[in-house]
């Protein structure tokens, strides 16, 4: 008997272990920057996209935004969240120098990371004709 429960706990203990090992993802996401998807929207033509990778074994985020045909320098770029797309949210992860674009790398806390993985976040790109943000796209798998 005490042999049957030890092949079970270990056939267990190897599921439980490749369950937890299949959770993990690393994704690979493009997201388009708009100002139709500003809230409120506005009427920009600038455009951009954010190249964005999370492992979500390490919570590492690493991204690269570049953006054009903003209507002047970019005063800040970065993450906000948590919200939906059509809503507005605090800043979570600022990136440095925005005005030629972006690219940097950030670890996330656990509350932080399943928000990402939500679709909770934003990447929003700021100017000083559009303070609130000119261009906006959401993070989704």
């Amino acid at each position: 008997m005490n042999n049957g429960f030890a092949i079970t706990t270990s056939v267990l203990s190897v599921l439980i272990a490749f369950g937890g090992a299949a959770q993990a993802e690393k994704m690979t996401m493009k997201v388009n920057l708009t100002s139709a998807a500003e809230v409120p929207a506005n009427t920009s033509p600038g455009k951009g996209t954010a190249d964005i990778n999370f492992d979500s074994a390490t919570k590492a985020l690493t991204w690269k935004v570049t953006y054009s045909g903003l209507t002047g320098p970019a005063t800040m770029a970065h993450f906000h969240g948590p919200a939906e797309a059509g809503k507005n949210a605090p800043i979570v992860v600022p990136f440095k120098d925005p005005a030629s674009g972006a690219e940097g790398s950030a670890t996330l806390t656990d509350a932080q990371a399943a928000d990402f993985m939500a679709g909770k976040y934003y990447v929003n790109v700021h100017t000083a004709a559009h303070p609130a943000g000119e261009i906006r796209g959401q993070v989704t798998k």
